[in-house]
């Protein structure tokens, strides 16, 4: 059978509920239930999900968890190359537009490793990062501002990232519920995994292959 020239994804304009979270972080991270889990929307595509990735939000902001498993090997994770690294990797647009192909200043990237930072190279790393071709950029982030944790498993890891609500330029969860979304868990040895669009568009760079976030109660 032949791969279809298009990715089946992309004839769809995919959104998933955000459930609500009185407390979004402690000293222990975020231990979010099964309740919070995102859809696996790869299965469309004839590909499987390695990552089982959730999040949760309320007025200060959102957090994710994403659960890697399957590996044989270390991930992959260098602060040099953030990008390139296994790890999440998460597109936000407050504003939830889908008609331009450019990133306006809502428009945010973020990247959080499992490992890679500290003197051994064993703590969690995150970090903003510039969209291509954006319009106009988003406010700057400090690394110090997002807060991450992660736990090593025998076959993967445990990945927990949090975004303040400063971090991310026109968060109004009353005035603009829906948000425009994808996630990159990418690695190594597994592959990539997204929420919608795949490597094979720039959904990168390009807010109108994003799909949406519904900050639900």
């Amino acid at each position: 059978m032949t791969s279809p020239l298009i990715p089946p994804r992309t004839l769809f304009r995919f959104a998933a509920p955000c459930r609500y979270r009185d407390a979004l972080w402690s000293a222990a991270g975020a231990d979010l239930d099964e309740s919070y889990r995102l859809p696996n929307l790869a299965a469309l595509d004839g590909s499987r999900d390695y990552a089982d990735v959730r999040a949760a939000w309320n007025e200060k902001g959102l957090v994710f968890a994403i659960r890697v498993s399957g590996k044989r090997r270390a991930p992959f994770c260098d602060e040099r190359k953030l990008t390139e690294s296994d790890g999440l990797q998460l597109w936000i647009d407050t504003r939830d537009t889908h008609n331009v192909h450019r990133a306006s200043r809502f428009c945010h990237r973020f990247v959080c490793l499992p490992y890679g930072a500290g003197r051994k190279r064993d703590e969690p790393i995150a970090d903003q990062q510039l969209i291509n071709r954006a319009r106009e950029n988003a406010r700057p982030v400090r690394p110090q501002d997002l807060r991450c944790k992660s736990e090593q498993r025998v076959d993967g890891y445990l990945l927990q990232f949090c975004l303040p609500a400063d971090a991310l330029t026109g968060f109004d969860p009353v005035e603009h519920p829906r948000l425009g979304f994808n996630y990159l868990v990418q690695d190594q040895e597994l592959g990539q995994q997204t929420f919608s669009a795949g490597g094979e568009l720039p959904f990168d760079e390009d807010p109108s292959l994003w799909g949406t976030l519904e900050l639900a109660r």
